[in-house]
């Protein structure tokens, strides 16, 4: 179990993931839409301990890209202690 590893942080980011309903596009551990990419291991996809943090930060800033012909994130605005939030959650 994770359950050691709860922080405070991992808490935020659950509930800003909720409240932004993210599982309406992306799947967590096979529960959630297909729209978006699966974010289970994305951790471990984009940078790990050194990297994540970094890449989740300028992605969201980054929304909506604006490519024709892919589908869009919006952009939510988020601070930069809910990106550290919601990343520490991805992480655990």
């Amino acid at each position: 179990s994770n359950e050691a590893q709860l922080t405070e942080s991992v808490i935020r980011g659950k509930t800003v993931w909720e409240q932004n309903n993210c599982i309406g596009c992306h799947t967590l551990l096979g529960e959630g839409a297909y729209f978006a990419p699966e974010l289970g291991n994305v951790f471990q996809r984009r940078g790990g301990e050194d990297g994540f943090k970094p890449f989740l930060h300028a992605w969201m800033k980054m929304q909506p890209l604006g490519i024709p012909g892919r589908r869009a994130m919006p952009q939510f605005k988020l601070s930069e202690q809910e990106v550290d939030d919601i990343a520490e959650f991805l992480k655990w």
